[in-house]
């Protein structure tokens, strides 16, 4: 074999490999879970889950509290970033701008529970979030009706579920949410929202896929299949390429 030949075999078998390589490279996940306010004693179990479920569903994920990281060039490595019972005002405003410029490129994001309990002077976060939050009554059981099973976040309930967590009111909620799942104030105390009072919902906005659930106070949800397939399913929601 000549040189020459055996220079261009050499880099066909290197453009294979790379190639190779790409393709098999795994989506990423950034959990974000800093506070500014009340601080949920579930993230470290929330953030074991999500590296769990990964591991096992073929995605990385990178957990973190670091709003440093909230840069237009390291968000680009993330599929999309999920907001991990977050609470007050997170992010400055460069990190706030990196954010929404990742969201315009296609980014998706995924709100759990108080995540809706953030960001309330960037009203750019309200609609990607979906509502903020207002109160909430003690934890007790309640009933929530599953209004859409076709969605990958609830396929897999019946059209009851009832469950154990706390139970947020919500204001400034952005009208035309898809909505996934409601709450039945009579099932509960302390219900502020009438009959059409949602606890989990999916939309299209800015040029990305949002996600949130409302539930995921508790550090028993952690452990709860029936939740955690809730939560996979808003990630393969947001993650999934558009039609």
């Amino acid at each position: 074999m000549t040189r020459h030949k055996y220079l261009l075999l050499l880099a066909g078998l290197l453009i294979a490999v790379a190639g190779s390589a790409f393709k098999k490279a795994k989506p990423r996940l950034l959990v974000f879970s800093k506070t500014a306010g009340f601080r949920h004693d579930c993230i470290p179990d929330a953030k074991l889950a999500m590296l769990k479920m990964g591991a096992e569903n073929g995605f990385e994920v990178d957990t973190t509290e670091d709003a440093g990281l909230f840069t237009e060039k390291n968000l680009q490595r993330y599929k999309a970033v999920m907001f991990l019972n977050t609470t007050g005002n997170v992010l400055n405003d460069a990190q706030q701008a990196a954010m929404e410029s990742y969201i315009r490129k296609g980014g998706g994001y995924i709100g759990v529970h108080a995540a809706t309990d953030t960001e309330y002077d960037w009203p750019w976060y309200n609609q990607l979030v979906g509502a903020y939050f207002l109160s909430h009554p003690k934890q007790q059981t309640a009933t929530l009706h599953v209004v859409n099973r076709q969605h990958p976040a609830t396929r897999h309930l019946d059209d009851t579920w009832v469950r154990r967590d706390e139970w947020y009111n919500f204001k400034s909620i952005v009208p035309g949410l898809n909505v996934l799942i409601k709450i039945d104030e009579k099932t509960y105390e302390g219900g502020k929202n009438g009959e059409d009072h949602p606890m989990s919902w999916y939309r299209e906005f800015d040029g990305g896929r949002t996600f949130y659930t409302e539930l995921g106070h508790t550090k028993e949800s952690y452990k709860e299949e029936a939740f955690l397939k809730h939560v996979l399913g808003g990630i393969e929601y947001v993650t999934r390429k558009k039609k």
